[in-house]
């Protein structure tokens, strides 16, 4: 009875002591849905953790792990094709440094502001945690957008961003990479202006970088094939494969696009895909070749498509997850899918949703998933493996050595797979098994916080 009434108090101080930290992160930091949206998510999920172990409430853990160690915000200022100044805002949250130098991408795109920053640096705290390698947490990015701007253009713009991005970043302190709107282009002249800046070759400092200057072999491909990686071993749990599975992934950037490719070459059919006009429907399955020359040479957009096959169909504005599949890889942008979207996923046979993009899914949608027993693999393990093969890029600079694309790959499985088994095995060691956001949230949160309190108060 004596031992009842204790976990049962212990349960109600770690709920308590959740509510009181969400109440102060809204308060201060007013109207950051998204930002609110991903620490309430990690709260609920870390509350047994809490109630194992009061420790973390007695040394205030929560209240620095939620607030970030530097927020960095500044102009970027740049001259456009026609002569015109054009004024941008660039932003970098350096979030967490307990366990490594801070690690996290840039975003260039026009809805990036304070809380789409946080909010993806919190969520990179746990995801790096996750991947087994020294890397703490940060993200960055700017409200610039490079569609339909010239290399010109886009050249000027990464320049003045760096210009004042270099000042906070380098190879053991902050480590930047791309993110939706910043690909190989994009690097490349970032990676440029911080070199003349710098007068020094510190390749280590951005990932994702050309295979001519310190790039890592499979870093394209990473994130999606992580994130196939990672739902093939929750789909072999229950004695299930991709194998002749009907597959819907939204998005067609790299992480789709690579999605995309090891799903078809595990046996699925990969259905349909989006950008943000609309999505395409082949039921032949979408065709690789195709979508890739549009995408990543001609750089155009998705409904092109239907030049060179006919017989699909492109929905514009359309509801990719009305389509029917067994199983959904949202790999398009955050809060995507709706407890309403989720609900047509159930209706129409979803076996299995991972999330390719970070938090694409509400926190409605996600309680369907889990009432209706839909496996489901969350953002900060489905997605760790660009994250993961970047610090195994950053390796490779260290040591001044290249590894072949079958060595990174054969590493970013084991990733993958660890992340997975370490997320299943916490979540049932809380007794909650089979819940990886449960798992994956705690197992991050433990590593971290731990290492936090053996470093003081800092």
């Amino acid at each position: 009875m004596g031992q009842t009434t204790m976990v049962s108090e212990n349960r109600q101080a770690a709920e308590q002591y959740t509510a009181e930290i969400f109440e102060t992160i809204k308060r201060r930091n007013p109207e950051e849905t998204e930002f609110h949206q991903a620490v309430k998510e990690f709260l609920n999920a870390i509350i047994p953790a809490l109630e194992k172990d009061p420790k973390y409430q007695e040394n205030g853990i929560l209240e620095r792990l939620t607030e970030p160690e530097r927020l960095i915000t500044f102009r970027v200022p740049w001259v456009d094709d026609a002569g015109k100044v054009r004024v941008n805002r660039g932003f970098r949250v350096q979030f967490n440094s307990a366990i490594g130098p801070y690690k996290g991408g840039l975003r260039f795109h026009p809805s990036v502001n304070g809380s789409i920053v946080k909010f993806l640096g919190f969520e990179q705290i746990f995801k790096n945690a996750l991947t087994g390698l020294p890397i703490g947490g940060g993200k960055g990015g700017s409200d610039f957008d490079p569609k339909e701007k010239s290399d010109a253009e886009i050249m000027r713009f990464c320049q003045s961003f760096m210009s004042e991005l270099a000042v906070h970043i380098g190879p053991d302190t902050d480590v930047p990479a791309g993110d939706i709107g910043v690909s190989g282009r994009e690097i490349g002249y970032l990676f440029g202006q911080y070199k003349k800046m710098t007068s020094r070759f510190d390749a280590g400092t951005i990932t994702g970088k050309g295979l001519t200057y310190g790039g890592s072999l499979t870093r394209t491909e990473a994130t999606g094939y992580g994130l196939v990686y990672f739902t093939k071993e929750m789909l072999a749990a229950t004695n299930q494969s991709f194998k002749n599975k009907t597959v819907v992934v939204s998005g067609s950037g790299n992480v789709a696009i690579y999605a995309i490719e090891k799903a078809e070459e595990l046996g699925a059919k990969v259905v349909a895909c989006s950008d943000s006009d609309g999505y395409i429907f082949d039921p032949e399955g979408i065709n690789l070749k195709t979508l890739k020359q549009i995408k990543e040479v001609e750089r155009r957009r998705l409904h092109t498509y239907l030049e060179k096959h006919p017989t699909a169909e492109f929905y514009e504005n359309g509801d990719i997850w009305s389509v029917p599949c067994d199983i959904a890889l949202p790999c398009a942008t955050q809060n995507e899918i709706s407890e309403q979207q989720a609900k047509t996923l159930v209706q129409n046979g979803v076996i299995a949703v991972a999330e390719g993009a970070n938090m694409p899914s509400t926190l409605e949608a996600v309680s369907v998933f889990h009432e209706n027993k839909i496996l489901f693999g969350p953002a900060k393990a489905a997605n760790a493996g660009g994250v993961g093969v970047s610090a195994l890029e950053m390796a490779q600079n260290s040591s001044r050595m290249s590894w072949s694309f079958a060595e990174v790959d054969d590493h970013l499985k084991n990733i993958m797979k660890n992340i997975y088994k370490n997320a299943s095995f916490v979540a049932k060691e809380y007794g909650y098994e089979g819940d990886l956001i449960v798992g994956a949230n705690i197992a991050g949160f433990l590593k971290v916080a731990d290492t936090m309190l053996a470093q003081g108060v800092v």
